[in-house]
Order: structure tokens, then sequence, then C-alpha cells
């Protein structure tokens, strides 16, 4: 499978299952074209591969010499600027690509993902939902402004303090476990976050483990205090704003209506400065009210200072105003180009920003059992109540049907379990055909249950966004020099 689009000047051709990504001339990009047309209309398989050292997917078949004939004749009439010779010297490159497994390579992870699933994995990160309550009351938070849906509440330090446990219990050799304190507003139960960490790391060479702890937060509550706590203890802080004051004020208001903006800037860049502008992310959504969203990162960038930055399509009901529409797509996947044509400028002037979607690594990326398993939610990830209660992550909260068991009796609903971790991009049909999947490994499961009533299945919306992510990362590889 491949997949061909051209962006800001660039012709590229993906090989989905080796990964290989080409940035070809147009003659090249047409002949690419009409190869895989010929192969498809030949329903030509995979050959076997020359050896078992194959990694990048079994070597495609090479189409028939007539038919490569009939087709330089036609990529001819096409360009007639180009040489019969030249044209044959591109066919010559393709099968070359096929012979070397980078071009029309096939699949060889379908039968591995099955294999992935009779694995019993580790429980290697948690997050901690150290505050079922909230010091602002945004109106698309889908968290119900922290509560879940339910009863308000903080988490004691004794059932953190267990679910720390928890979680060195059933990590079996990982070393490195990762856990975030999130809300709610976490910063509402401070004391608790800093006695937690300070029990982590009291019992960290014991069991030979080494806690990694995230902040995530809306600013409110920052203080100096919690600077100098966050840059000891925290190795990510993720800073919730989302951009222009008067998008920001749009939503982000406290109990009594009032926007946050102008208290939580200041102290997002006090932080920021402190922690000499890295290990930190400001983490906006964008609504229906603001599909022009890059001027929103732009602000965060050249009004304020932030170069690491993040920005969420918002996850709420079909029916609230602030969803997104079809109509907005359109617009959407315009803006994120925008974006990537701006950041190839900015690094040219030498004042790079960094975009969150936009991060992706070619040479050294994600093993096959992440691309195929994803984020690991009710299996490797866990969240956490403010009660002990565990689900597969924060976005399931509140559903009783998606209660995994506790942190004193661990998972009791272990068919639900069993469900997570059959659940990858080989378990959703949509999936089937989609040139993104080894990117995605199917999407959230949260998105997918909240759109389709079921976690096997694939949020469309979603979908779309996140392969105009992809296209525009791969051109800026493209435009770096780095493909």
């Amino acid at each position: 499978m491949i997949h061909q689009y051209q962006m800001n000047g660039y012709n590229i051709v993906l090989d989905v299952f080796s990964g290989s990504v080409h940035v070809t001339d147009l003659l090249a990009y047409d002949a690419i074209r009409d190869y895989d047309a010929a192969r498809k209309s030949l329903s030509l398989t995979a050959a076997a591969p020359d050896s078992k050292d194959n990694k990048t997917g079994t070597i495609g078949e090479a189409l028939p010499k007539d038919k490569v004939a009939e087709l330089i004749e036609k990529i001819s009439s096409e360009h007639p600027e180009s040489s019969k010779d030249d044209i044959r010297d591109v066919f010559d490159d393709i099968e070359e690509l096929i012979a070397a497994g980078k071009l029309f390579s096939e699949d060889v992870f379908r039968n591995t993902s099955f294999e992935l699933k009779k694995r019993n994995p580790v429980v290697k990160a948690l997050c901690l939902l150290v505050a079922h309550t909230c010091n602002l009351n945004c109106s698309y938070c889908f968290a119900a402004q922290g509560k879940f849906k339910g009863d308000s509440g903080l988490m004691s330090f004794e059932t953190g303090k267990r679910a720390l446990d928890y979680l060195v219990e059933h990590s079996g050799s990982r070393r490195n476990l990762e856990v975030d304190f999130f809300g709610g507003e976490p910063l509402v139960n401070f004391q608790v976050c800093k006695d937690l960490v300070a029990y982590a790391r009291s019992i960290e060479k014991e069991h030979n483990k080494n806690f990694r702890f995230t902040l995530t937060t809306n600013g409110i509550g920052i203080t100096d205090e919690v600077i100098e706590w966050a840059n000891k203890e925290c190795y990510n802080v993720v800073l919730s704003l989302d951009g222009r004051k008067e998008v920001n004020d749009r939503f982000r208001v406290d109990l009594a209506g009032n926007g946050s903006y102008d208290r939580i800037v200041p102290k997002f860049q006090k932080l920021v400065e402190s922690r000499g502008g890295q290990g930190y992310y400001m983490r906006g959504t964008y609504t229906h009210f603001n599909t022009d969203f890059t001027k929103d990162i732009f602000h965060m960038a050249d009004d304020l200072g932030f170069t690491e930055l993040s920005m969420e399509p918002v996850v709420t009901d079909p029916s609230s105003p602030s969803a997104l529409t079809q109509e907005d797509l359109p617009i959407l996947k315009e803006q994120y180009e925008i974006l990537a044509r701006d950041m190839i400028r900015r690094k040219k002037d030498g004042k790079p920003i960094t975009f969150y979607h936009y991060m992706i690594d070619l040479q050294h990326g994600p093993c096959i059992y992440k691309r195929v398993s994803g984020c690991g939610s009710g299996t490797e990830y866990m969240a956490v109540t403010a009660w002990g209660d565990l689900y597969p992550c924060h976005q399931f909260v509140g559903d009783e049907d998606y209660k995994l068991g506790n942190i004193w009796d661990g998972v009791t609903n272990t068919e639900l379990r069993d469900e997570f971790k059959l659940c990858n991009v080989y378990s959703r049909p949509e999936c089937k055909d989609c040139w993104a999947r080894m990117y995605c490994a199917g999407g959230c499961s949260a998105n997918a249950l909240h759109a389709t009533g079921d976690i096997h299945g694939s949020y469309e919306y979603g979908c779309e966004l996140f392969k105009k992510r992809i296209e525009c990362a791969l051109m800026m590889k493209a435009a770096d020099g780095s493909l």
C-alpha cells in the first residue's frame, strides 16, 4: 500500500508498511501513481521476502514487462518534455525500490498482531485524578468541570500511596514508571501531590524504579512553591491555555464567569522561564468558535514567548455549540498546512517552535508493538479516581461500564481488560484500508466509543484531522532535508 499527496511544492510518496517516504519529481510521482493503478488492476500479491532479515514488509510483485511498456507510452504522452530513456530509468528505479522492499511492500504485521494480543503487558503508567473538582468552570470540559459526571472530591494520601504501590507491584521488570497528576485541577490538592512524590522517591531505590511525574494544570493555583517543586520533581508540565485572550476567556472561566487569561499567563511565563524554556507544553483546545486556531498558536509563540505548543480539537457532545462541524473540516485542514509552512519559515529564521502533533521520528520511531497497539489504555496505562477505582483512561471515568476494578483488589473486570488488550489497529474494520494506520495505531478508544458506541470503532472526524497532521509532518521532513 502506498499513499501519494502533494503539498507545499513537494510530491510525496509514502510506502505504508516499510515506512519509506520518497520525495519525487512530477515525472516519478505520476509514474508511481500509474504503476500502483496497474498493480491493483492485476490484483498483484506480495512475493516472499528474499531473506528472514527483511524487516520492512514483504516485497511486492513487479509488473509484467509488457504492462510496464504500456505505462512508459502513457507517461511519455503526459510528459512530452521527458525522453523515453529518462522514463525507462524512472520505471527501473521503481522496480529497484520494489525489490528493496521500499515501495509497494505488503503487510507483514497483521499476523504479528495476533501474537501481540497474547502478551501479558505490565502496567507502566497511571493517571492520578487527585482532584475531582476544579477552580475553573469550562463549559466544553469533557470531565464535566472535573467531576467526571459524579461527585466532587479529593484523593487522600493513603489512596494515592496505594496507587503508587499498585503501579510498582504490576510493573514487572520495567524501571521507568510514569505518573500524571490530573483532574479536575490537581493543584487544588497540591499537598497530596507533594506527599506522593516524596513517597515515590523513598521507594525508588528499593524497587529499582524511576518515577517520572507530569503535572497538568490550568494555572490558577501556580505559586512560587509550585514552580520550585515542579522544576525539581516533574519532567514535564502541561499548561492549559487556548490562545488569544478572547478565545481563552470564552470558555476558560471561573465559577463567577470571569476569564482566566490575565491571571494565568504571567504565571505560565514565570514557570516556563524558570524551566529554561524546556520540559513543558502549552496545551490549547480549539472549537467551532476558533477554527482559525493558528492565530492562537502564533499568539502564544510571538506575543507570549512560548515555543512548546499543542492544540487539540475539542471533545464534546455533537449537539454542543462548541462542537466541530463538517463545514469546519476543510478550514481546519488548511490551518494545519498554514502552521506547517510557518514552522518551516521559523526554523529557517533560527527561531523554531515545536508543535506536538508534528513531532515524528522516521529513523527511531515507535516499535511495531506501539504502532499496532497504541497508547495501551486499559492494560499498560490506567486512570485512578480519587476513590481508587481503575478505568482504562481518564476519558472513561464516570462510565460504570468501563470500570476495571480498584487499586486494592486490582483488575477484577478481566473480560474488559482483555477487550482492551485486543483493541489494536487490526481490530478496527474502518482501519483496514487506511494509509495512516501505522502512525495512529487505530486512534483513541475513548473517542471511538463516544463517536460510534464501540471502542473498536473509529472516530472518522478525528481520523481526517490526524491524516492531515501526518501529511504536514512528513512534508516538513521533506523541507528540512531529513527524508
